[in-house]
């Protein structure tokens, strides 16, 4: 693929830290929390699942949510790319 087409944007390595950080203090202090509640081991567990769950449903939404974009972002490219060269095509043939 051409070199115009690759993406330039990328994340440094303190934020990519960063939101990993972030992410693991978040869930661990989810299941911790739950851990120590003063519930019901059924209940902590169906608290656990639940979390889980989510953070599952959460990476699979963000993967497609992402993947969407970026197939957008190439079929816009594409077709700019087709019509800058038809415009092309145009001013050097004005026929």
């Amino acid at each position: 693929m051409d070199t115009q087409f690759e993406s330039t944007r990328l994340d440094t390595p303190s934020w990519i830290f960063f939101v990993k950080a972030s992410f693991a203090c978040a869930l661990g202090g989810m299941i911790f929390g739950v851990i120590v509640m003063p519930v019901e081991i059924w209940m902590r567990g169906y608290m656990i699942l639940g979390t889980l769950f989510l953070t599952g449903s959460t990476f699979t939404l963000s993967k497609t949510l992402r993947d969407q974009f970026e197939g957008s972002k190439l079929i816009n490219k594409l077709a700019q790319a087709r019509t800058e060269k038809l415009l092309k095509e145009y001013n050097v043939h004005p026929g």
